[in-house]
């Protein structure tokens, strides 16, 4: 229905540069003992790679893909060796759209960068599978099938040069490189993907309402692209007829896709829409004409159909129909099959990956560097869980005994000076009410990570079901894969998610509870010094004891935990900010084995983390032994103050306090770590849910395929000969046996209204056998009596059985040619009585077709008197009071 025109992309030119004499350079620099006749050849290999990749003009074939894959490979492998700041390798890339005019941007640019060079041969793939997409025979499935994965595969091409090209040019880059020029050639690629689908459906006659969606959808791609190509910024770049044919898709397949609905329109007998859209697609394609106006307009057959069918609509709805044609701003908008989508490249391009050189980075390495990291964020995270597992029992011991705010309590009245700080905290923090509003915003964000899993299983079932359906109804013949198969992994994912959820769930039940144990301490410490005092209950002053021995030892041993407090926070940002990276010294050892790799990571590991490890365990060491001091010293300072029994309830209250502001801390800090795993949560959801809808329709657009091969399957196959054996009663008489041997009568044709009419005694011409007076012709149908006064009609089929030149009854008279009209015809020898009259406009009501007549005229020769002629016009005989003729 559309003929093949797209747009290929062109390559980016570059000059020959040596790599060999460089490289080989900064590799000696680099790696010591290596094998130089090994590199050298590497180098040399490396050059020919370059000059038969990018430095002469490929072939649009799939062996160029290949070419342009190997030296790919070979450069993403060597820029994880060889830093860009140890070799200095001119590459010159000039603009892949550079016409050699004046227009905005450079033509070229240089830079000494491997990065570079990937970004730009990556260009150069991208721009040949747009080549090979476009090269590729549609008459064939399989070639549709491999112009559908080019096209996707060069949007995905360039997507990655988009996400990579600012990280890897440090200054302006060529305009072919500009971000909104690559966003145009994404869209671009994804919509002649789209186009070659919309081509493979209408091939495969899918149904009307899916063509239409996906030539809108098509329509879509080619208006973004079109409006992305606008861009004052690129449009000079691009071909002068590009932005004409992209326009021209653009509404070429919105009118297709207004057609191909208007016949979902025509299934439904919904003539009014029908006709809506069909004339909104003529008017669509008159645009599309307009914007791309030459001998290859790719719509000239579409353009065909569309107008036959609005001309075939509106006649047939003029004469028969008279249906309302609605405003087509009025009619629902088609739905979009978004299939074609780009496909991001996966490393290494090349099935046939050989590194060049690979002994300067062995796997052994890279594999020892990857266990190396591992033990090291293993160690970290458990330093860092000891070092706060002991903080919390340190201060929660110092919660329960009330310190050091029973020491700072010396009026009775006033609040100590450590209460003062841990509310002034929680007050900047946003207090109790900054919790209140996390913890109940919890439950809604659970809920929607929840809803979109039902929905993710939902999804599943409703495929799963309808394939199991199938599968009951046709037996062995519904062969594709089982969907409980392929669907498993989906389910996996989604049963992980779950217990994820679920574990969440547990988790903020845990931190609920914790928040109403401390809420009514923190709403306290959340309010002004003045409710802080009022809080707390007044007790008799203290000062007498605040001189004794006990209360001095213990304010010393209090500043002792302070240090530990400030010593352990800095160590632990000191472990989680540490590097450790042996990959240098690997690269310098050259070949190890694993158990040297071994020794090497954990000798690295102990120089860097072993004084920050030490630190934090002379901590606890000082912990174990101040703690139990300070408890004996505060029993003997509980002691000297119980004759004082107005401070126990003050202390509890005390006590509460400090407790509160350990739990608010800490619930802060789970409280804004569950937050963000929801919404870390919610977003891996959301991109699951997309992949199970991408699944499902895909297996939908399976199974209708599926589906309709089956049933023509079913259709097509020949029925089994069954023979059927005679009953004994049967045989009982001949009479009956040779009656059920006879076939039964024709039946007549509709009875009309008025039987043909002729003259009595009219002349007939010579050699015509007169017919009886008063019988019904046997040549007209049975029922159709005469009129009183023309008891003789004339019956051509009725003659002498093998008189010489006369007709048989059936068979045509030998010197006419059968004529056989195509539709009622009021000339011919009988005719019908219309229902009030002659119809109006010219068009004659539906009767049954009228019979075949043996002859051409009525008869030959001169006119006979009395009998119609060929081409007389009937009179109405209302108005002559007599038969037409």
């Amino acid at each position: 229905m559309v003929d093949k025109c797209f747009i290929t992309i062109p390559t980016k030119p570059t000059v020959e540069t040596v790599l060999a004499k460089p490289l080989a350079n900064a590799i000696s620099s680099i790696y010591t003992g290596e094998n130089s006749q090994d590199v050298t050849s590497s180098l040399e290999e490396l050059d020919k790679l370059r000059k038969n990749a990018v430095c002469r003009v490929l072939d649009r074939h799939e062996s160029s893909l290949e070419t342009l894959y190997k030296y790919y490979d070979q450069l993403h492998s060597l820029e994880m060796k060889i830093p860009s700041a140890e070799h200095q390798i001119p590459f010159k890339w000039k603009d892949a759209f550079d016409k050699g005019g004046l227009f905005v941007g450079r033509m070229s640019l240089t830079q000494a960068s491997l990065a570079y060079e990937k970004i730009c041969v990556m260009f150069n793939i991208g721009a040949m599978l747009s080549q090979i997409g476009a090269n590729q025979n549609l008459e064939f499935d399989d070639s549709l099938k491999l112009s559908t994965k080019y096209f996707q595969q060069s949007a995905g091409v360039f997507t990655y040069v988009k996400d990579h090209v600012l990280a890897a040019i440090q200054s302006e880059p060529t305009l072919d490189l500009f971000p909104d020029t690559l966003n145009a050639l994404i869209t671009l690629m994804t919509a002649q993907a789209q186009e070659v689908l919309f081509m493979k459906a209408a091939k495969d006659k899918m149904k009307d309402a899916v063509i239409a969606k996906v030539a809108a959808q098509t329509e879509d791609y080619y208006a973004d692209a079109m409006k992305m190509m606008q861009r004052e910024t690129i449009r000079s770049c691009f071909e002068k007829d590009w932005l004409s044919i992209v326009a021209c898709k653009q509404a070429g397949y919105h009118a297709i896709s207004e057609y191909y609905q208007a016949l979902v329109h025509k299934a439904n007998k919904e003539v009014g829409e029908e006709l809506a859209r069909l004339k909104h697609a003529a008017e669509l394609m008159q645009q599309a004409r307009k914007r791309y106006d030459t001998p290859s307009f790719p719509f000239k057959y579409a353009e065909t159909i569309i107008q036959r069918d609005v001309n075939a609509a509106t006649k047939d709805n003029d004469f028969i129909y008279h249906a309302r044609i609605p405003d087509i701003k009025s009619l629902p908008p088609i739905g979009r099959a978004p299939l074609a989508k780009p496909i991001m490249p996966t490393f290494p391009l090349s099935d046939k990956f050989v590194d060049l050189f690979g002994a300067l980075v062995p796997v052994a390495i890279q594999q020892a560097v990857t266990a190396h990291n591992a033990r090291k964020t293993e160690l970290i995270n458990r330093e860092v869980a000891n070092v706060r597992e002991q903080t919390q029992m340190m201060n929660a011991l110092l919660a329960s005994m009330n310190l050091p705010a029973a020491l700072e309590d010396t009026s009775g009245v006033d609040v100590p000076e450590s209460v003062r700080q841990k509310a002034q905290t929680i007050r900047q923090e946003g207090g109790i009410s900054e919790l209140k509003k996390v913890i109940n915003a919890l439950p809604d964000m659970l809920q929607r990570n929840k809803d979109i899993l039902g929905e993710c299983d939902r999804m599943l079932e409703e495929e799963l079901n309808s394939d199991e359906q199938l599968r009951k109804q046709f037996g062995t013949r519904w062969t594709r894969v089982a969907s409980s198969q392929l669907s498993e992994p989906l389910r996996q994912e989604s049963a992980k998610y779950r217990a994820i959820a679920n574990n969440a769930e547990k988790a903020d039940g845990i931190v609920r509870e914790k928040y109403t144990k401390h809420e009514r301490a923190m709403e306290i410490l959340s309010g002004s010094d003045q409710d802080i005092a009022r809080a707390i209950p007044s007790a008799n002053p203290v000062q007498g004891l605040l001189s004794s021995p006990v209360v001095k030892t213990l304010r010393e041993l209090l500043d002792t935990v302070k240090t530990i407090q400030v010593t352990r926070e800095n160590g632990e940002n000191e472990l989680k900010s540490a590097i450790v990276d042996i990959k240098p010294k690997l690269l310098q050892e050259g070949s190890m084995s694993a158990e040297a790799v071994y020794a090497l990571s954990v000798e690295e590991l102990n120089r860097v983390l072993g004084p920050i490890q030490k630190q934090m365990h002379d901590s606890f060491t000082l912990q174990q032994s101040i703690m139990p001091e300070i408890q004996r010293l505060n029993a003997e300072f509980c002691q000297q103050k119980s004759a004082n029994k107005s401070a126990e309830q003050r202390e509890t209250v005390l006590k509460d306090l400090a407790a509160a502001y350990d739990a608010f801390m800490e619930l802060k800090a789970n409280l804004n770590e569950g937050a963000k795993f929801y919404g870390d949560l919610t977003e891996l959801l959301l991109k699951f849910q997309s992949k199970i809808g991408d699944f499902c329709f895909a297996r939908n657009a399976e199974k209708e395929e599926h589906l309709r091969a089956v049933q023509n399957n079913i259709i097509n196959k020949p029925t089994d000969s069954v023979s059927l054996k005679t009953p004994s009663f049967h045989d009982g008489e001949s009479s009956q046996s040779q009656a059920k041997s006879t076939p039964p009568p024709r039946p007549p044709p509709p009875a009309t209204s008025t039987a043909p009419s002729y003259q009595q005694n009219s002349a007939l011409p010579p050699g015509y056998p007169p017919a009886q007076p008063g019988s019904v012709p046997q040549g007209y149908p049975n029922g159709q009596q005469l009129p009183p006064g023309y008891g003789q009609a004339y019956n051509p089929y009725v003659g002498a059985a093998g008189a010489a030149g006369q007709p048989q009854q059936g068979t045509p008279y030998p010197a006419y040619g059968a004529y056989n009209p195509p539709s009622f015809n009021p000339t011919m020898a009988y005719s019908m009585t219309y229902p009030g009259g002659h119809p109006q406009g010219g068009a004659f009501p539906q009767y049954p077709p009228a019979p075949q007549y043996p002859y051409q005229q009525p008869y030959p020769g001169s006119a006979v008197p009395g009998y119609p002629q060929a081409g007389q016009t009937p009179v109405d005989p209302s108005q002559q009071g007599q038969r037409p003729w």
